[in-house]
């Protein structure tokens, strides 16, 4: 298997997890200086002396950028082992890394994650933070993982190529992964580990406000479309049925102007890995969708409208809330 362990500023607890991996396996590590600088630079000659390969950025450029330098490097070699991602700070212990990669062997198109259970004394703001994430994750995207911000992961090899173009540079690069896996046919899978926090987690070089922002802005993304669409279905279903009168032309009409510009700005801006493709095909799945949201928009809206005499602006709100999170999953699940 090949070890693959981006680092920036890391101490001696790098070079211990090295030496205890070497105790259990043969593995090839790769570590990836990410711009640490001069004064860490004994730090990775003892990774060399261990025989490891040493990657060096010239400045930092991210936990995305060094693990896509890594992926790189293995491809060049043309290596056919499962790669096995962790980090360097001393909270994935060998024994665990060494379970991830075992866990590879036996399955193929599937990325395994090291989750963690998050007990005993583990600091707040992490416990709380990867729950927060975990919810929002499974709500947009329907798939329930335990730990989506955990950085012990496993890829089978055939995955290295798609792992180079993800998008993100930084800690939203994993987010993105997690997103955009199931679209390309790769399957999530999970494994129990132990979970190490030591001192407090203050080795981590996770910025709580700035890097979450990147880590949701997928997810921020969207929310911004939908709601810029959902404004304009909004307005144009008011001005619509005060023109027609007719429930049914007004939905239909407001639901066409607001798909094409949510079409436009989704493929442009959101799931942006689509935008220098061809239109074709995701502009017929995309109107697919459009029609069959189209259809239980105005269902529900019949039923809360007509049938319940709700009001129409309460039963408008109640109806996208419910579409929302489904128009979400399809369009990254099966539209781009």
């Amino acid at each position: 298997m090949n070890v693959l362990i981006p680092s920036y500023e890391p101490d001696q607890r790098l070079v211990e997890l090295i030496q205890r991996l070497r105790k259990m396996t043969d593995a090839s590590i790769v570590v990836v200086d990410d711009g640490s600088g001069e004064r860490f630079r004994g730090i990775f000659d003892a990774v060399r002396a261990a025989g490891c390969t040493v990657l060096t950025h010239l400045s930092n450029m991210g936990k995305g950028r060094a693990l896509k330098t890594g992926f790189r490097y293995l491809m060049e070699r043309g290596s056919k082992e499962a790669v096995v991602c962790a980090d360097s700070d001393g909270q994935h212990a060998p024994k665990d890394i060494v379970a991830v990669a075992q866990a590879i062997e036996a399955r193929q198109s599937t990325m395994v994650l090291g989750s963690r259970k998050f007990t005993g004394n583990v600091p707040l703001r992490s416990r709380f933070g990867n729950r927060l994430t975990c919810k929002i994750f499974d709500a947009v995207t329907g798939v329930g993982i335990g730990d989506t911000q955990t950085g012990l992961r496993g890829y089978p090899s055939q995955m290295l190529g798609w792992l180079c173009q993800v998008p993100g540079e930084r800690f939203e690069y994993e987010m993105n992964l997690l997103l955009e896996a199931p679209a390309q046919g790769y399957h999530i899978a999970e494994l129990p580990i132990e979970t190490i926090y030591l001192d407090d987690n203050r080795s981590s070089h996770f910025r709580p406000i700035a890097d979450s922002l990147k880590v949701y802005l997928p997810i921020l993304k969207y929310c911004a479309s939908s709601i810029m669409s959902g404004l304009l279905d909004f307005v144009l279903l008011l001005v619509l049925q005060l023109v027609t009168s007719n429930l049914l032309l007004a939905v239909i009409g407001a639901r066409v102007g607001s798909s094409l510009a949510n079409y436009t700005i989704n493929r442009r801006y959101v799931f942006s890995r689509s935008k220098n493709k061809g239109i074709g095909s995701s502009v017929l799945r995309y109107s697919l969708l459009a029609a069959t949201i189209l259809a239980l928009n105005y269902g529900l809206l019949h039923l809360l409208h007509i049938t319940l005499s709700v009001p129409l602006v309460p039963a408008k709100l109640a109806t996208e809330c419910v579409l929302f999170l489904f128009s979400f999953w399809c369009q990254r699940r099966f539209v781009y």
